[in-house]
């Protein structure tokens, strides 16, 4: 099943509405969505390694859009649309953690989270809940979600072809390590 749905991303990677479609997720990912948009850019990438930059830059104003999008979710609509999605990725107390520490640390959550495969939405929905100032979230945003998909396109646009041959062996793997990240990276969430 893992292979068949890379297999579809790989060839929607590939489709004339590629970037379309890259734009839509990474929009939903930073706001809603649960799936990370890495699925999505890294075989676009890999198809097209002369677009790289292009595609780590659509990406990053894509995320930051979504992120100001769960800003204003979290911001005003906290009850009846932020709390509801925690809810349904049973991340309600996450949210509230993040919350109290938006309002100890401020930019240096968005900062930390924003490298990580944890799930953005989560911090873009806390800030706007604790009102964290919209012009610094969005500049922390750009830096770290950028940081995070030019890295990502350095390293596919260097080793390339090696890169896809060796996700495709070991895809199961490698989303499994993926997986164990994103549970540590919750579990940290909760001690903190």
């Amino acid at each position: 099943m893992i292979h068949s749905l890379y297999r579809r991303i790989t060839d929607l990677a590939a489709s004339p509405k590629a970037v379309w479609w890259l734009i839509i997720i990474a929009m939903a990912e930073a706001s809603v969505f649960p799936i990370p948009v890495d699925l999505m850019l890294v075989p676009m990438i890999l198809t097209r390694q002369d677009r790289a930059w292009f595609l780590a830059t659509v990406c990053t104003v894509s995320s930051v859009i979504g992120g100001v999008i769960g800003w204003l979710l979290g911001a005003f609509l906290m009850k009846h649309i932020g709390m509801p999605i925690a809810h349904f990725y049973h991340a309600d107390g996450r949210i509230l953690a993040l919350e109290d520490l938006f309002r100890r640390y401020g930019i240096w959550i968005i900062l930390g989270k924003g490298l990580t495969p944890l799930p953005y939405k989560f911090v873009t929905l806390a800030a706007g809940a604790a009102h964290f100032p919209l012009l610094p979230f969005i500049a922390a945003s750009i830096t770290t979600r950028g940081a995070r998909f030019f890295l990502e396109a350095a390293l596919l646009k260097v080793f390339g072809e090696p890169v896809r041959e060796f996700i495709e062996k070991r895809l199961t793997v490698i989303l499994l390590i993926l997986l164990v990240v994103i549970v540590a990276g919750v579990a940290l969430v909760e001690l903190f």
